[in-house]
């Protein structure tokens, strides 16, 4: 059983901006939502409320950047890029500005359907020129994406989690470094956000099952460290597998694929995530099996990979979980 953390980013963002007037936290209405609810009321002289607004928002935060401001722009991962996508491009994007977009509720982290679920920031955010895309992965990250977002000379986008996190990594967030969580042989597995989780629930059982894997998790998404994957990649036997909370096409599924590609290295790749379909409402948990994107996804996956059948089922995956339910207090929901 792992550590449940309640609320990580408010208690992180609250500690570091106190410590850096420059810092501003901008809201579109969603305040409580994004956690700075508290901010807002402690530090009023740090915060703003834009409303339901997200363009002007994006423009102003642009403003404010210019005039050597560091605002961090809080709402759900959607609103900072699907409605606001020419202010995004040309009055934060193009003049570099030091603006940090936090977006909530990335993928499937919410049961609001398709309006509010981000399934393919990834995609758009990467191919933006001066745009660093992060992802938070547990409440050890949360906790440092705020400083590490601040530290970018530019825009920087982060899939920022809320509500009752679990802590899986001990070290704390460091841009461009890919944590190595399994040095196995067979297979190659890459996970971000919510993923890792049920990429550590599977290995477990993997390794009973005589299956040797080699676990990545990647919170820099770019720049992306090709040169790394590519290493691991030629290091096992089968091929690789990448999971991740977003559509596979433009996120790291097609990220691995180009780093394969261009380095000419012949292995095998699934991608397992969403595959060309928006989603619908639900539950966390229903929602990542329904979508193919939990522990018996990724087992299945390595056995086509691979060729073999395991004999794993739920129950053995229930057996090494790390952690028993998230959090009963639906943090997900709007």
């Amino acid at each position: 059983m792992v550590e449940m953390v309640t609320r990580p980013y408010a208690s992180a963002f609250e500690s570091y901006a106190v410590q850096h007037p420059e810092v501003l936290a901008l809201s579109a209405d969603l305040t409580s939502s994004v956690e700075i609810d508290g901010f807002r009321d402690r530090h009023p002289d740090q915060f703003l409320s834009m409303g339901m607004a997200e363009q002007n928002m994006l423009s102003f935060a642009g403003g404010l950047g210019l005039a050597g401001f560091r605002p961090f722009i809080h709402t759900f991962g959607v609103f900072l890029y699907r409605r606001p996508y020419d202010q995004l491009m040309a009055s934060v994007a193009y003049p570099r500005r030091k603006v940090r977009l936090m977006g909530f509720l990335p993928g499937i982290t919410t049961p609001g359907g398709m309006t509010h679920q981000a399934i393919e920031d990834i995609s758009v955010m990467r191919t933006i020129p001066n745009m660093t895309v992060l992802e938070t992965g547990d409440a050890t990250e949360v906790e440092g994406i705020v400083e590490a977002a601040d530290s970018i000379d530019g825009p920087v986008y982060c899939r920022v989690l809320r509500g009752s996190v679990p802590r899986l990594f001990d070290s704390p967030f460091r841009l461009g470094e890919i944590r190595v969580l399994s040095e196995g042989t067979d297979v190659l597995v890459i996970t971000a956000g919510i993923t890792t989780e049920e990429a550590i629930r599977a290995r477990g059982a993997l390794d009973k099952a005589g299956v040797s894997v080699r676990h990545l998790h990647l919170s820099t998404l770019k720049p992306f460290d090709a040169e790394a994957i590519v290493a691991h990649a030629a290091s096992v036997t089968h091929g690789v597998i990448t999971l991740e909370n977003h559509l596979v096409a433009g996120g790291i599924g097609s990220m691995t694929a180009e780093a394969l590609a261009e380095a000419g290295l012949g292995k095998k790749l699934i991608r397992l995530g969403l595959q060309d379909t928006y989603a619908h409402g639900g539950s966390r948990p229903y929602l990542m099996n329904y979508y193919g994107l939990d522990a018996i996804a990724l087992v299945r996956g390595i056995e086509r990979l691979m060729g073999i059948e395991t004999g794993i089922d739920e129950g053995a995956l229930e057996a090494v979980r790390v952690d028993a339910v998230h959090s009963s207090v639906k943090a997900e929901a709007l």
